[in-house]
This record gives C-alpha cells, structure tokens and sequence, in this order.
C-alpha cells in the first residue's frame, strides 16, 4: 500500500521576538555609551608604551597646555560637592542651577572668582569662550592646588576612596609649567600620580 504523501507546507519563522531585543540592546548601548567631551586646551600627549585604561570614578584629570592648567573630576556628585566645599572657602554662592551646570561640566579652567560668570554662559559661547586657565602661582595664588585638595576631600567623603590624579599635558609644554603642577601636588603629599601618553607600539 503506498505512503500517503504530505503535503509540503513553506516554514515561516517570526522575527518580531528576535527584533525587539536587538533594538532594545542598541537602546541601551545608546544610552549607557559616554561620549567624548572636547577638551579645553588642545594637548599633543607623548606617546608611551604601557597601557592603563582611565577609570570612570575616584579620577581626576590635571590637563595642560599654552601656559595654563584646566581641572577635572569624575563624577557629578564628587564635582558638585567640590565646587560647594570651594564655594564656603572663597565666600561665593553657587546656585543650585549653577551647581547642576557644573556637574556636568567635564573640564574647566577659569578663576573662581569668574566662575559663576562662566557657568551662566549660554552653551555656543561658553563653547568659544578662551578660557585663561586656573591659577597655578606657587608663591603666590594656586587656586588649583585648593580645587585638588577640595576634590579629594569630597571623593573621601562620597565615596571613601583616594582620589587618583593625572597630569595630561601638551609633549611640547615647557618645563615651568609642569613643574608647578607637580610642585603643587607634591605640597599636599601626593607623591604618585599617572601621566596620561599615547599608545605606541613596542620597538622590536
């Protein structure tokens, strides 16, 4: 007796399961992805051959180049509670805009005392504003040595950890210049600090 045949029928898979979690994937990535912010002063780092990724938290970045130092800490919370602790020691209110301002602002280089005047700038001026650099006189007046000590104070006390510092500066920067910034560190006992280079390859 001969086998019925069955009739071939053409298969269909649904991709709408498969589709929905690729799109929420990309969602994600989109959102938790951190973009590249500008920096302040153009630096042409040194190259080096050890590799250290930069942490996202407990970091903060001492950026040189021209003449002038611009100052940076990870996290909005540790930025915000510096910029307060920095407000009660020079006499300035900052306002809780100006604070929200702040937080978000990854690199700055401006005296305090123009400070307020730099956060309330429209976003496409503060974009092109110059920046003159904070303060770094030594013998005289180093606001950035207040700023470093301020910000580890606030690390300390958000997150109980040593605030890690790193000096990013320009591979054809004069010696003066770097000079202070590791006197100034050297001042408050931070003896072991990172210089951020770019990767070269190993010579053979």
């Amino acid at each position: 007796m001969p086998r019925v045949k069955v009739g071939r029928k053409s298969t269909a898979i649904d991709m709408t399961a498969m589709c929905d979690v690729a799109f929420l994937l990309l969602t994600f990535f989109i959102l938790s992805a951190k973009p590249k912010t500008q920096d302040p002063v153009q630096a042409a780092v040194p190259a080096s051959t050890s590799n250290f990724a930069i942490p996202e938290n407990d970091f903060s970045t001492i950026t040189v180049g021209q003449g002038k130092a611009f100052f940076n800490v990870q996290g909005a919370d540790v930025r915000v509670q510096t910029l307060k602790q920095m407000g009660l020691k020079y006499k300035i209110a900052f306002t809780p805009d100006e604070e929200k301002v702040f937080a978000n602002t990854e690199s700055f280089g401006v005296p305090i005392n123009v400070l307020k005047q730099f956060l309330n700038l429209p976003n496409e001026q503060k974009s092109n504003y110059k920046q003159p650099g904070i303060p770094v006189d030594t013998t005289a007046n180093n606001e950035l040595s207040d700023w470093v000590h301020e910000a580890r104070v606030a690390d300390k006390y958000l997150h109980n950890a040593d605030l890690h510092i790193a000096i990013k500066g320009d591979s054809k920067e004069e010696y003066p210049t770097i000079h202070k910034i590791i006197s100034t560190l050297q001042k408050q006992k931070v003896n072991k600090f990172s210089l951020i280079t770019n990767l070269k390859t190993v010579t053979k």
